[in-house]
């Protein structure tokens, strides 16, 4: 679909609704430019900065033109990167606090109630050092909903290659203690139905998957060395993938006994397409809701047992029922932080962008989205 140019440009938020806005350009030579370089939101962001450094937030102030809020308490600069509108109706919550209690205040903010045996997916994390989620950091919001966490084995080999390995690693980052673990394809494969996609026909993903009625997608948001960066879309396609339908995924569909040997594009649009069909077959997106923790940003998925230090500093807390949509907003708070160079270089290296351009494409979800700041 023909995407008219948008002129994007920042704002301040805090404490309410305030939406990442956008205005139309009218400059036809660049009409089916739908995004903005990574110099345009720097440059935005380092002269929006320079504009608000002095500005107080002890008191409210609000300019039409500008759409600069402020308000009490702490404020968050956020730049736009591609074609947000104002009008859409997909929100995103987000909140720039870590803890425990803040994870169960934004999964409330989504008003969603699970039904029947709740799963809470999530990446247990390759030993010994990877960022995986701290189960203490998790430990209220799984039990909340008295769930089991899931996770399916590697494809790569590694220490969770096989069922009573990975037990073992789970077991020894902590999980065991909080909740039950189930290990998703330990009995093998079951198969879902891929619909509108252009690389798979079919989703191969663990054969205990169909044993939960819901699915609450906990990720940890960080770079990867394949896929650019990691979130949402990829805890639900690889991350759920069995060993099989992972490499069906790596290989846009063309082999599930290797996951070698793809092209780059084509793996990246496997994602969306295996993403799109878990989406659909709970409810076509009734039964799951996604959060992303934004600490301990490396270049390096929780599938490296070591990981690059982190250049980036810890962000916050974003959620949502759409899974590109939260993953558009991660995106964009990586692209005005601090430190972002290296982790913009991985995902601009690995063309990380297209993953979500293809999902919006197919009718996963959509990049356009409102976002809703809980901050105090």
């Amino acid at each position: 679909m023909k995407q008219m140019k948008k002129k994007l440009f920042p704002l301040i938020l805090a404490g309410g609704i305030l939406v990442l806005g956008a205005c139309g350009n009218d400059n036809s030579d660049n009409e089916n430019d739908t995004s903005a370089s990574p110099e345009t939101i720097s440059g935005q962001a380092e002269e929006f900065d320079e504009k608000t450094e002095n500005a107080e937030t002890a008191e409210s102030e609000e300019r039409i033109g500008g759409q600069i809020v402020t308000n009490t308490g702490s404020t968050l600069a956020i730049a736009d990167l591609a074609y947000q509108d104002s009008d859409s109706e997909t929100v995103v919550y987000f909140i720039s606090d870590i803890s425990s209690e803040a994870l169960l205040e934004i999964y409330e903010a989504l008003e969603w109630t699970p039904t029947g045996k709740v799963a809470v997916k999530l990446s247990t994390g390759e030993p010994p050092a990877s960022n995986y989620l701290d189960p203490e950091l998790i430990k209220d919001l799984v039990q909340s909903v008295d769930g089991t966490i899931v996770e399916c084995n590697t494809a790569y080999g590694g220490s969770r290659s096989s069922t009573a390995y990975h037990m073992q690693v789970a077991e020894d980052h902590g999980f065991t203690a909080i909740a039950d673990v189930d290990i998703l394809d330990a009995e093998g494969s079951m198969s879902l139905p891929v619909t509108g996609g252009s690389r798979l026909s079919e989703n191969l993903v663990g054969s205990h998957f169909a044993d939960y009625d819901s699915y609450l997608v906990l990720s940890h948001f960080k770079g990867h060395a394949m896929a650019g960066f990691g979130g949402a879309i990829k805890n639900i396609s690889i991350g759920l993938g069995s060993q099989e339908g992972k490499c069906l995924i790596h290989t846009s569909g063309q082999s599930s006994r290797s996951p070698w040997g793809g092209d780059q594009d084509g793996f990246l649009e496997s994602m969306g397409e295996a993403g799109k069909s878990v989406s659909d077959y709970l409810g076509n997106g009734e039964n799951i809701v996604y959060i992303n923790v934004m600490n301990r940003i490396s270049i390096d998925c929780d599938c490296d047992g070591n990981p690059a230090e982190p250049d980036i500093h810890d962000i916050g807390i974003l959620a949502s029922a759409d899974p590109v949509a939260v993953d558009q907003a991660c995106i964009n708070l990586v692209y005005i932080s601090e430190g972002n160079e290296s982790l913009l270089a991985r995902i601009e290296a690995q063309n990380g962008l297209h993953t979500l351009e293809h999902a919006e494409e197919i009718g996963l979800g959509s990049r356009n989205y409102q976002l809703v700041v809980l901050d105090k």
